[in-house]
């Protein structure tokens, strides 16, 4: 792929090395001066210098041709316009967003910039995983794709307890893909048995969350 990376911050440099080391071209974009010298020295003509939100700068990076323009820049505003132009005025079709405050993902999901990238949301989800009191924790949510990830922790009380996985009436579009049980996980069978404790991964469309949580007894 020819992917354009606009933001050589952390984040953006590591990711284009990684990209580079899996055989893919990419340009990485950066308007410091000062942080553009300095990335330049390792990456030579895999960067330019430049403000990634300007279109002859996307067009001097060749954006006409890119497989897919990933905006990873410290502010969110230049991120929604850089994914904004490269899907609707270039068509590039695979677009990645990072957002920098959780407060301005309605922005993002309101133009269409999906999927998008939340270092905070990221870091509660692992903390949901950890906090025993959460009973559910959304693991993955890809919503054009209509599927979604969640683990389900089974509670002392919750009705499956005792049963075995083929004897739970789960709903259609759903499937148990895995339990965790005392820091081991399997993948289950029709005769794995259920624990008070366990926890549970389950693959489904989102419409079927709720209805999964009742017959789980979340």
């Amino acid at each position: 792929m020819y992917v354009i990376v606009a933001g050589a911050g952390k984040v953006g440099v590591n990711l284009t090395r990684e990209l580079l080391e899996q055989g893919h071209e990419v340009t990485l974009i950066e308007q410091n001066r000062h942080r553009y010298m300095v990335i330049e020295q390792e990456l030579e003509h895999n960067i330019q210098f430049g403000d990634a939100s300007e279109l002859w700068v996307l067009e001097r990076c060749g954006i006409e041709r890119a497989d897919m323009v990933i905006a990873v820049t410290g502010d969110d505003e230049d991120n929604i316009l850089i994914c904004q132009v490269a899907k609707e005025k270039y068509g590039v079709d695979r677009i990645i967003a990072r957002v920098n405050n959780p407060r301005n993902r309605p922005h993002f999901d309101l133009l269409g910039i999906k999927p998008v990238v939340s270092a905070t949301d990221l870091i509660l989800r692992l903390l949901e995983h950890e906090v025993p009191h959460h009973n559910l924790v959304h693991l993955l949510d890809l919503e054009e794709e209509r599927i979604e990830i969640i683990e389900v922790r089974v509670r002392d009380d919750s009705p499956i307890v005792g049963k075995k996985v083929g004897e739970i009436d789960i709903p259609d579009r759903s499937l148990l893909i895995s339990i965790l049980r005392e820091g081991e996980g399997f993948v289950p069978t029709a005769d794995s048995d259920l624990r008070a404790g366990d926890d549970i991964l389950a693959v489904l469309d989102p419409e079927q969350e709720e209805e999964l949580k009742r017959r789980l007894g979340v």
